[in-house]
C-alpha cells in the first residue's frame, strides 16, 4: 500500500470553485460562450461572472490548484494530509464538517485565487486590469521611483471576493440555523485567506546606476511567495477559534477567556475527526500505510501518526544527487547515487 495514497494534484476543485474543466485552459478560447454554463459546480452568480470574465477563468483554476498543492505541502506530516477518498473533489467529504481543516481549505483556496489573478494582471494576461496602481508608500525614500509593474493586489482581492464569495452570498438560511453558521464561517475564512495575501505583500526594488552603484531605485508592490502564505495560514489553523451561534444568530467564540478572532484569523464550528481510520462519512482516509518518523515526537512521529497501532519497518532504496561539481561557466554537474534507508509505515 502506498504511504502517500490519496494525494491528487491533478484535480483543481476548491471548496468554493468546483471546476474540473479549468484543467484545460485552452478551452477558454474566444467565442467559447457555452462553457460557463457547462462548468459543474458554479453557482448562478459565478456563471454570470464567468461569462463576463472568461479570460479570468484559467487563472481562477490555477489559483485553486496552487492552493491545493500548498495545502498538501503544509499537511504532509499530519494525519489529514489534504487528500480525499474519491475523485469528485480534492477535499471530499471533509468539507461537509465545519472543522479546522475546512477553515484552512477555504482560506488557502481564496488566497490562491487572489495570488493568481493579481499576477495575471501584472503579466498583461487579463483585459480588465494591468499593473498595480497602489499608492506610493509614505516611508519610501523621496529619491526612489515608485512605479515598475507591480502585482495588482487591489484588483485580485476585489475579483476574488466577488467570485469566490458569490456561492455563499446566494444562499439563504433561517437565522440561527446550523447552515447559517456554516455560511458565516465560510465567508469569514475566505476573507482571512485574502487578507493573509494582502498582509504579506511587500515593496520590492531594483537598483539602477553606473557599475551597480544603486544611485537610483525603482520600486513596486510585490506579492509574497505563496509558500509564505501557506505557512502563515497553517499558523492560523493551529490557533483557529472555536465558534458557536449566540441568541442573535451571530458567531461568537465558545471560550470567552480568549480574545475574539479578527477578520485575519480562521474560525471553525465543529470538532475535527481524529483521521486515524478510514471513514467514508467524514472523508477520512485513515493513516494505515502512511510513512512515519520513528525518532520524532511530533505529529509525523510513528506514535501519533499511527494512532498507537504500531508500525512496520522496511528497507527502501532511494536515488539522490551526489558528488556535485561546479563547472565554469556556469552549471553544476552531479552523479546519481543509490542508498538503502529504513522506512517506517503505519499498521
Amino acid at each position: 500500500m502506498s504511504p502517500d495514497r490519496g494525494i491528487k494534484e491533478t484535480v483543481v476543485f476548491s471548496p468554493s470553485l468546483a471546476m474540473n474543466p479549468l484543467l484545460i485552459p485552452e478551452a477558454y478560447i474566444i467565442g467559447a460562450q457555452p462553457l460557463c454554463s457547462q462548468l459543474v459546480g458554479l453557482s448562478q452568480g459565478q456563471k454570470k461572472l464567468c461569462q463576463l470574465y472568461q479570460d479570468h477563468m484559467q487563472y481562477i483554476g490555477e489559483g485553486a490548484k496552487t492552493g491545493i498543492r500548498e495545502c498538501q505541502y503544509q499537511f504532509r506530516h499530519r494525519r489529514w494530509n489534504c487528500s480525499t477518498v474519491d475523485n469528485s473533489s480534492v477535499f471530499g467529504r471533509v468539507m461537509q464538517i465545519g472543522s479546522r481543516e475546512t477553515a484552512f481549505t477555504y482560506a488557502i483556496s481564496a488566497a490562491g485565487v487572489v495570488n493568481a489573478v493579481s499576477r495575471a494582471c501584472r503579466e498583461g494576461e487579463l483585459s480588465s486590469c494591468g499593473c498595480s496602481r497602489a499608492a506610493r508608500p509614505k516611508d519610501l525614500p523621496r529619491d526612489w521611483l515608485w512605479g515598475g509593474c507591480g502585482d495588482n493586489l487591489n484588483y485580485g482581492y476585489r475579483f476574488s471576493k466577488e467570485f469566490v464569495d458569490a456561492r455563499e452570498r446566494e444562499k439563504s438560511y433561517a437565522k440561527g440555523s446550523f447552515e447559517s453558521a456554516r455560511l458565516m464561517m465560510n465567508l469569514h475564512n475566505n476573507e482571512a485567506g485574502r487578507r493573509t495575501v494582502s498582509d504579506l505583500a511587500h515593496v520590492s526594488c531594483k537598483c539602477h546606476g553606473v557599475s551597480g552603484s544603486c544611485s537610483l531605485k525603482t520600486c513596486w508592490l510585490q506579492l509574497a511567495d505563496f509558500r509564505k502564505v501557506g505557512e502563515t495560514l497553517k499558523e492560523k489553523y493551529d490557533s483557529a477559534a472555536s465558534m458557536k451561534l449566540n441568541s442573535r444568530g451571530k458567531l461568537v467564540q465558545r471560550d470567552s477567556k480568549f480574545n475574539p478572532p479578527t477578520s485575519h484569523d480562521l474560525v471553525y464550528i465543529e470538532s475535527s475527526p481524529d483521521y486515524c481510520l478510514s471513514n467514508q462519512s467524514t472523508g477520512s482516509l485513515g493513516t494505515v500505510g502512511r510513512l512515519c518518523n520513528k525518532t520524532s515526537e511530533g505529529m509525523d512521529g510513528c506514535e501519533l501518526m499511527c494512532c498507537g497501532r504500531g508500525y512496520d519497518q522496511y528497507k527502501a532504496q532511494i536515488v539522490e544527487r551526489c558528488h556535485c561539481k561546479f563547472h565554469w561557466c556556469c552549471y553544476v554537474k552531479c552523479k546519481r547515487c543509490t542508498k538503502t534507508v529504513d522506512q517506517f509505515v503505519c499498521k
